[in-house]
């Protein structure tokens, strides 16, 4: 797992490729439908950013992972009530089988 500042790094190498990508164009926004390339300012906003983003992916990206795995409390609540029919642990081994998949940041 990386920490935030080993993200900032590579995230600034990758704004600083941006800038002379196309020529040495730089990195661009518009004003009031005006074009202008962007301020070292805000260059090193996109920098933070970035790092941000990428760190916050890293360290809570496995919840969204998870939620979207579990599957619907409707569909939960289904298979535990054919778990409480059948003798089976379809539900529980599901809910172990998304933990596995998408491991809590240590």
């Amino acid at each position: 797992m990386s920490t935030y500042e080993e993200i900032l790094e590579i995230k600034s190498a990758e704004v600083e490729a941006e800038k002379t990508e196309n020529g040495g164009n730089g990195l661009f926004t518009s004003v009031n439908n005006v074009r202008r390339e962007f301020t070292n300012e805000e260059y090193e906003d996109r920098k933070v950013i970035l790092a941000q983003t990428a760190f916050d992916k890293q360290q809570f990206g496995y919840i969204e992972a998870r939620q979207i795995a579990y599957g619907s409390i409707a569909d939960q609540l289904d298979m535990q009530y054919w778990d409480a029919v059948n003798g089976t642990t379809n539900w529980k081994d599901h809910i172990a089988q998304v933990k596995d998949d998408n491991p809590k940041p240590e």
